[in-house]
């Protein structure tokens, strides 16, 4: 089933510009041959049960989901960093009460995953999940540790970027969209199929702004990254077909 907009119980779904979204079959991305659809998409319409249920409530959030530096007794390794900023609709106005989860890699790479074979060491302080709400005015914010590169044997040499993947959910689960943000003037951006599978124009809304401002002393640095769901500003999203 495609996913839906979080406003979708507002307006009519509204397919997004062509060439705002990565293909899902990509010749760099080897991964993609093996996994994208081989026939045509079927457009299953929504019914009263995908637009109002089942809903998420506030008891999914807990204290420190919000803090990934915060979860253990002691704190992680790594840069500490503060990741906000804003979802918004197609229209530009903002989206409360909306779940937004990350996932991501410690400071040397590692996935806390069973299938993670790259021998940087996991760190016992640092699952790299959380979740918050965003607040009336659509905001967001997470503390967390500035993931590193890590290699995953797609190509010759090949390294991911720094990234931290996004799910973003509307009021049902048939509305999830999943983004990566990447981070500013990152070196390996030249070799990487996932950022140049996304169309030239719309890969620096995947990067997020370093953010002097809410850079806090002595603490963390703040990058803020902006998720639009619509419209010619859309966030490129990995779960999006608009080959027809």
């Amino acid at each position: 089933m495609k996913a839906q907009p979080c406003t979708a119980h507002l307006h009519r779904y509204r397919r997004d510009p062509a060439g705002t979204h990565p293909p899902l079959d990509f010749s760099g991305y080897a991964s993609t041959v093996l996994r994208h659809p081989r026939e045509s998409l079927i457009v299953l319409p929504q019914r009263l049960t995908e637009l109002t249920g089942p809903v998420f409530g506030s008891d999914l959030v807990g204290p420190n989901d919000n803090d990934l530096t915060a979860q253990h007794c002691a704190e992680p390794i790594g840069q500490r960093i503060i990741v906000h900023g804003r979802l918004l609709d197609g229209d530009g106005k903002p989206i409360p009460k909306s779940l937004v989860e990350i996932w991501q890699a410690n400071a040397g790479g590692r996935y806390r995953h069973d299938r993670d074979r790259w021998d940087s060491p996991l760190d016992p302080n640092f699952d790299g999940a959380g979740r918050t709400y965003t607040d009336d005015q659509g905001r967001y914010e997470f503390t967390t540790i500035k993931p590193g590169a890590y290699p995953w044997r797609n190509h010759h040499n090949a390294w991911r970027p720094a990234h931290i993947h996004f799910s973003l959910f509307g009021q049902a689960f048939a509305q999830r969209l999943v983004t990566q943000m990447y981070f500013p003037d990152d070196p390996l951006f030249f070799q990487d199929p996932l950022y140049n599978a996304v169309p030239e124009h719309a890969r620096e809304l995947l990067v997020s702004r370093f953010d002097y401002e809410r850079t806090e002393p002595e603490r963390a640095l703040a990058f803020e990254f902006d998720i639009v769901l619509r419209g010619h500003a859309a966030t490129p999203f990995e779960n999006e077909d608009h080959d027809d």
